[in-house]
């Protein structure tokens, strides 16, 4: 039975065409089919274009080809073939087609759409475009209601410059607000700066990122890189805050003994080699350490998921340095605005400084030292809740299959006077052109989209951990002092600061070093202790109000021990300290050594003379001046000077007591030392007890002996030595220190 322009009418719904006709198979099963500016109005007031339209009236399946436009309320599906399922108000394409919703254009090669709840399912190259994003993946499920897009796997967010990408395999993205929530391999990138997390928050509009568990962010340019619990990122400043166990790591140039001396500025000229000669001698050095390390840096595969990063193996000539704290923070500032220091360093020593005068008596100085400080962080918690109710799309038909409806009964259609269809809104001469061209144009978008694997964040997180670590052959330091270089530097120069407070530990091989924060300049490569600050080199302990230390080249350069500065050092298993302090203690290093050494300031040298044959201690020498210069050479004394204002005694052991056996403002707390990398991670600096005026009262040597009568009688073995030694060592000559030599 063939109708011209006929309506057809069934369980609600309207078909209508220029011409169809219905029939009946064998089962008495009827079937419509329509030909031209088909459309199918339904109850809920979705409305399906096309021009070709099968129709089983039993199973009310409807198939359309050619042209087929859906319009759901604010949803439009375009595609060259519709199966719609009117029973279950579900439409699946399979040979590609778009979806447009407020603003969001979606194209896939296959797709299946739910009207009741607005959600669509694609597969297969999809490619959503929206007015501040572009998304690439194969698998995704869009809620048209509130524009929110669930992820299943490899996917790429691209902001339209494409400078900003968020990758994940699991998570949510609205396309609206522009927030994310992401659970499963994530990683953001923004040009040089990456930041990964086993859980990642973005918000579009502020430009924060959260990253939470396992966290590493690296900034590729300033050859930056942290690990951490939680990171927050901000956009606006280029800023990362990391808690929970952060961890900063930096790469520099271990103890050497090849021929790379640094030359003593008060040298003779005339004896050492050219300029020229040793820039290019140095530039051919720093070569070789880049090759060694990207060739090891090579065999890394991918970053373990621990907040301990993955250990490298460490080059003879190359050592790392740990730093945590309670909280790290760092930015990117412009280089004009990084205020160098002046420190007016000179490894000549310098101008003295003048105290007023002192009276050498045997009465101890009393100093007081008030290093507590006060900081406010604001260590608010934060939550990250994700959706885990997604379902996959391989479960889609088997969950549309056992759904089940009521029956109901098909009745005899009527024959109907030939009724005008109703026309679309839309101009129907032109919307067939233009649904094939949006059908050819996204079978083109789809083509050269690239829709990622599940291995590119891997390779891009490796790649930039790999740069981050290869330092750069020119060193990037401002002299300290030179305000030109600054003043010159460009408006787009920038470099990066780093503030740790709270807890503060910092590991090295050779050098560790505790503080209640630092300040961190990449600029100049300053470093800057504050609060309690303590280290410890080799034997030495150090510690002042405030301690700067500063890397050139990779290397220690100098450091300066501002403020009630004390170098301590244990002699015969801490029974005795060889002491070295003053208002201020400058040193300046060769090959990460001590070369020289400046004590400035009511200076005073406590040292305790050993007989190395008997392992005894024979004498104690003090020492008291404006200034006590010592150079070195190695790890030995060659040379030392008091400058005005000198006191010298030697005191026989016996005669040594616990009054003048240490120095004012004497301190040694070896406990505080972080031992090792995990050490410096998982133990704190211990807490001054309440009721102490300062973080550590000076110890007395009774309290000392008491910390160390576990040694198995070592002070009572040693004492009873040197009662017995006596008259053996009064009859023989004496030990002395390095020769002294008093300045004019």
């Amino acid at each position: 039975m063939i109708f011209y322009r006929p309506v057809y009418e069934h369980k609600g719904s309207t078909l209508s065409a220029d011409s169809g006709y219905i029939y009946e198979d064998e089962l008495k099963r009827q079937f419509f089919e329509a030909f031209g500016n088909v459309v199918i109005t339904q109850p809920s007031g979705t409305v399906i274009y096309s021009d070709y339209l099968h129709y089983d009236a039993t199973a009310q399946h409807a198939r359309l080809n050619k042209n087929v436009k859906m319009v759901d309320g604010t949803s439009t599906l375009t595609t060259n073939f519709l199966t719609y399922k009117m029973r279950a108000k579900v439409g699946t394409y399979t040979g590609g087609g778009r979806i447009i919703s407020q603003g969001d254009t979606i194209t896939s090669k296959n797709a299946y759409y739910f009207e009741d709840t607005k959600d669509a399912y694609f597969r297969n190259a999809v490619v959503v475009r929206t007015p501040n994003v572009k998304i690439y993946t194969d698998t995704m499920r869009y809620n048209s209601a509130d524009r929110m897009t669930y992820f299943f796997g490899p996917t790429n967010i691209k902001d339209n410059t494409g400078e900003k990408n968020l990758y994940t395999e699991r998570g949510h993205y609205n396309t609206g607000t522009g927030i994310a929530d992401f659970n499963k391999n994530n990683l953001y990138t923004e040009g040089t700066k990456f930041l990964k997390g086993d859980s990642l928050h973005y918000e579009r509009e502020s430009g924060i990122g959260k990253a939470y568990r396992n966290v590493v962010f690296i900034d590729t340019l300033d050859k930056f890189y942290a690990y951490g619990g939680f990171g927050l990122y901000r956009q606006s400043d280029e800023s990362i805050t990391m808690t929970e166990k952060p961890l900063i790591i930096t790469l520099v140039k271990n103890d050497s003994t090849d021929n790379n001396v640094k030359i003593d500025s008060t040298e003779n000229t005339d004896e050492v080699k050219s300029r020229r000669e040793r820039r290019r001698e140095q530039r051919e050095l720093e070569e070789q350490e880049i090759l060694e390390i990207e060739t090891e840096t090579d065999s890394i595969s991918s970053v373990e998921s621990e907040v301990i990063p993955p250990k490298l193996k460490e080059e003879a000539k190359m050592d790392s340095v740990f730093l945590t704290a309670d909280t790290l923070f760092s930015r990117a500032i412009p280089l004009k605005e990084y205020i160098a220091l002046d420190l007016k360093l000179d490894r000549s020593g310098g101008e003295l400084i003048i105290e007023d005068d002192v009276d050498y008596g045997d009465d101890d100085l009393n100093l007081e030292v008030d290093s507590t400080m006060d900081l406010e962080v604001d260590s608010t918690a934060l939550k990250l809740n994700l959706d885990s109710g997604e379902m996959a799309i391989d479960d889609l038909e088997q969950v549309i299959s056992s759904k089940s409806y009521p029956d109901s009964t098909l009745k005899t259609i009527p024959q109907k006077p030939v009724i005008q269809a109703k026309k679309p809104q839309n101009n129907k001469k032109d919307e067939p052109l233009s649904i094939e061209a949006t059908i050819k144009a996204d079978s083109l978008t789809r083509q050269n989209a690239i829709i990622p694997t599940g291995s590119e964040a891997d390779s891009l997180l490796n790649n930039a951990l790999k740069v981050a670590q290869t330092q750069d052959t020119i060193t990037k330091n401002i002299p300290v002092g030179d305000s030109t270089t600054i003043d010159a530097a460009s408006d787009t120069a920038r470099t990066r600061i780093v503030k740790a407070y709270y807890n503060v530990r910092l590991f090295k091989s050779d050098l560790q070093a505790v503080a209640d924060s630092v300040y961190y300049g990449m600029a100049d490569s300053m470093f800057r202790f504050m609060g309690r600050p303590m280290i410890w080199a080799q034997g030495s302990q150090i510690s002042a109000d405030t301690i700067f230390m500063q890397i050139l080249n990779q290397q220690l350069d100098n450091a300066l021990l501002k403020e009630n500065a004390m170098m301590v050092n244990a002699v015969l298993d801490t029974v005795k300290f060889n002491q070295l302090k003053g208002r201020k203690i400058t040193a300046f290093f060769a090959n990460n050594n001590i070369d020289r050494l400046y004590v400035d300031g009511n200076a005073e040298n406590l040292i305790f003379m050993e007989n190395t044959e008997l392992g005894i201690i024979t004498d104690m020498f003090h020492d008291r001046g404006a200034r006590i210069k010592i150079k070195m050479e190695g790890k030995k004394i060659i040379d030392y000077v008091s400058v005005r204002k000198v006191d010298q005694k030697v005191y026989p052991f016996k005669m040594v007591t616990q009054e003048n056996e240490i120095l004012p403002g004497f301190i040694w707390r070896p406990q505080d030392r972080p031992t090792s990398k995990e050490d410096l991670l998982n133990r704190r600096r211990e807490i001054p007890k309440a009721g102490e005026e300062g973080p550590n009262l000076p110890q007395t040597s009774e309290q000392i002996t008491k910390d160390i009568s576990s040694e198995k009688g070592l002070i009572d073995a040693v004492q009873e030595t040197v009662s017995k030694e006596t008259k053996k060592v009064e009859n023989t000559e004496k030990e002395k220190p390095v020769p002294l030599k008093q300045a004019n």
